[in-house]
């Protein structure tokens, strides 16, 4: 039975473009009270404005947060919690790639520091408020390319080398597999589901960081096989199991 998600509180991150943006207006036309959270001020007002508009719904708001920043996290954390007193759904879904090797403010490899621990960390810093608004729901989104990463955690940054866009980028999604299998078996009982999900080959503005170079090459293996950014946000699926995925064509 599908789960009624009317006036629900849904937490989306890394959503003023793309999957994340259109996943907002379609939870939107649902009728849940949708958040929305991004990264620039102005890109991420002018996509709040622009759901409200397409979804009529007028329970759409947005907060700020660079998740390159673990003190931005918990400064996102603690606006969560004065302005909310439930939240049913987070969907982890910012990120990033890089042509370069770089590092965060706190000193950790960017797309690592981006695409796992930043959903690492929101999602425990507001696990009891997901636990007390039970039944609720923590979606993170990953990717199939989970399938050739490995994981070297005595080099987790590529500190010794060995640093590549793909590669990097395949990591941290090996990383949201691993986290949201390892929730699900915690909150097991809490009426707490974890699942990550691969919505497909979409074609989404993640790719710009990459090298020009690959893009060319990114381009031919993803676009004619790529959904646009709507259906990839329709095409989210929930598991039992704890982890989902759709696989691409």
């Amino acid at each position: 039975m599908a789960w009624d998600i009317r006036g629900k509180t849904v937490f989306l991150t890394g959503a003023s473009r793309g999957i994340g943006f259109e996943a907002s207006v379609a939870l939107a036309r649902l009728g849940a009270q949708v958040v929305m959270v991004g990264r620039d001020p102005g890109r991420t007002e002018a996509a709040r404005a622009e759901v409200t508009a397409r979804s009529g719904s007028k329970e759409v708001s947005h907060l700020l947060c660079d998740f390159s920043s673990q003190a931005s996290i918990r400064r996102l954390a603690d606006a969560v919690r004065a302005r909310f007193d439930r939240l049913e759904v987070l969907v982890n879904n910012a990120g990033g790639v890089h042509k370069a090797r770089r590092v965060t403010v706190d000193g950790i490899e960017s797309t690592f520091a981006v695409n796992h621990l930043g959903y690492f960390l929101l999602t425990n810093l507001v696990l009891d408020l997901l636990v007390r608004s039970a039944p609720a729901r923590v979606v993170s989104v990953a990717s199939v390319g989970h399938r050739r990463a490995s994981l070297d955690f005595d080099d987790l940054g590529f500190e010794r080398g060995g640093y590549g866009t793909l590669r990097a980028y395949m990591r941290s999604k090996l990383a949201n597999v691993l986290f949201a299998a390892e929730l699900a078996r915690r909150l097991a009982g809490t009426g707490v589901t974890s699942n990550s999900v691969h919505p497909g080959s979409v074609d989404t503005h993640i790719w710009s960081g990459a090298p020009l170079w690959a893009q060319p090459i990114i381009l031919l293996l993803y676009r004619p096989l790529g959904s646009s950014s709507s259906s990839g946000a329709r095409s989210w699926r929930a598991s039992p199991a704890g982890t989902s995925r759709r696989e691409s064509p």
